[in-house]
């Protein structure tokens, strides 16, 4: 998740993917337009996040570039009964090629096996599901490694002592269990000093997230930092903090680089921020469903880059060319 993953999404927002999507001619139910260009389809994680918006926009830049019709959806929020039916949508148009962003590791394989035992060649962008036989490609930034620098990140600016809290989305999201593997982990291994409080699950929802701060602090006044999975967690627990007065007593390492994050960063109601690549996972994404569509061979493992960003490194053109976009 990722990254991923914001619910409430604004009208603009949602007609730039709308518009994004419409810029493609339509099928003619066997993967192929009318045009006879071949067809790939984008299902996002949650239509509305800079992430996945930052990810479409690439992927329909690519897709123009090489000369194929791409189609974006995405879920209203990040829920296995709200994508589900827009897989099986899809799957009825049969496309050529699936880009998918499925919000469940598990889940949701009879649906995504269906389709590509179909003919469709599907790629799976940012999550992944377990069983590996489905899809021809796997893009995702390391976020075990992702983890492990937030964590890194974060014990610095703890001076190495008091203890910390993971809270993220809920369990069974691949992404947000790596990061969080990645980050106990390093902790572990290398700051025994810094108490790991047990980890917390959120729904994905930021009140949640405000309120699990602010009890944690009631129970555990030594608090030194939290290490927010996603957007709608850091989200969360700024706001809990600035409720409490801890804002920048209490350090947030968080994922991703979304508008909103990069100006807590400036107000510093977040420390350090961990970008991952939407627009490479994007293009990408498009560059091997081509390959596998053509009967070429896919990359089956592909990682992209992540970079830490600091309101120190913020401002150089090799760090802010990492910020997510609202809009294409």
């Amino acid at each position: 998740m990722h990254r991923a993953m914001k619910i409430a999404g604004c009208c603009a927002v949602l007609a730039v993917l709308a518009g994004a999507a419409g810029c493609s001619s339509s099928s003619d139910g066997n993967g192929s337009s009318g045009s006879g260009k071949k067809t790939i389809e984008l299902i996002t994680g949650v239509k509305s996040d800079p992430f996945y918006i930052t990810m479409a926009c690439a992927a329909q830049a690519e897709a123009t570039k090489v000369g194929v019709n791409l189609k974006t959806d995405g879920s209203a929020q990040w829920d296995v009964a709200v994508q589900r039916p827009i897989i099986d949508s899809v799957a009825a148009t049969r496309p050529d090629g699936l880009l998918i962003s499925p919000v469940d590791s598990t889940a949701l394989t009879p649906s995504l096996q269906q389709i590509q035992g179909a003919g469709t060649k599907v790629v799976l962008v940012d999550t992944s599901v377990t069983d590996t036989s489905v899809g021809v490609s796997r893009i995702s930034s390391d976020n075990e490694a992702g983890g492990r620098s937030a964590a890194k990140a974060l014990a610095q600016l703890m001076g190495d002592k008091g203890s910390a809290i993971v809270i993220s989305v809920k369990p069974g999201v691949s992404t947000t269990d790596a990061r969080i593997k990645g980050f106990t982990e390093e902790m572990q291994a290398s700051h025994p000093a810094i108490t790991l409080l047990p980890v917390l699950y959120d729904n994905d929802l930021p009140a949640t997230a405000a309120s699990q701060i602010q009890a944690t602090l009631a129970a555990h006044p030594d608090l030194g930092g939290v290490f927010a999975g996603n957007t709608n967690t850091a989200q969360g627990v700024s706001t809990g903090l600035q409720a409490a007065g801890k804002q920048g007593k209490v350090k947030v390492a968080a994922f991703d680089a979304e508008p909103d994050e990069i100006t807590a960063l400036k107000n510093g109601t977040l420390d350090v921020l961990v970008a991952q690549d939407p627009g490479g996972i994007g293009t990408q994404g498009v560059d091997q469903a081509l390959a596998a569509i053509q009967g070429k061979k896919a990359t089956a493992q592909i990682g992209t880059p992540m970079v830490a960003i600091t309101k120190q490194n913020m401002a150089d053109p090799n760090v802010s060319k990492y910020f997510y976009k609202s809009a294409c």
